[in-house]
């Protein structure tokens, strides 16, 4: 036994309404399975969003550096073995990211200053 179906009737821009035309012919599908599946994909999404870990206040700090320079930092970085890298995860989210590794450079770049 086929299901109960129902009508929606909408309308909308004509611009968007050529767009779909061309699809559906391109595709070869109808008018009505591409609303139907449309809609159970905007009821039903394939990724559900994830909860947001609340992290308290943050700060964004943005620069700009030479390409040259920004690779030499991170193939220092990728040479840094696990003990290293334990450590140089300043943040302690568990991973070593730029944010570290800048803190990393400073740290090091302040201790190469204090020997002159």
């Amino acid at each position: 036994m086929a299901e109960e179906k129902k009508g929606i009737t909408v309308k909308i821009d004509a611009a968007l309404h050529a767009e779909i035309r061309q699809f559906i012919e391109q595709n070869g599908t109808t008018m009505a399975d591409f609303v139907s599946q449309a809609l159970y994909n905007e009821l039903h999404p394939k990724i559900q969003p994830q909860e947001v870990k609340n992290m308290g206040p943050t700060r964004t700090m943005a620069f700009q550096m030479p390409e040259d320079m920004l690779q030499n930092y991170l193939l220092n970085l990728i040479s840094f073995n696990s003990q290293q890298l334990l450590a140089a995860d300043v943040n302690c989210d568990g991973s070593v990211d730029m944010g570290d590794y800048i803190s990393i450079i400073y740290y090091i770049n302040k201790s190469i200053d204090s020997f002159y």
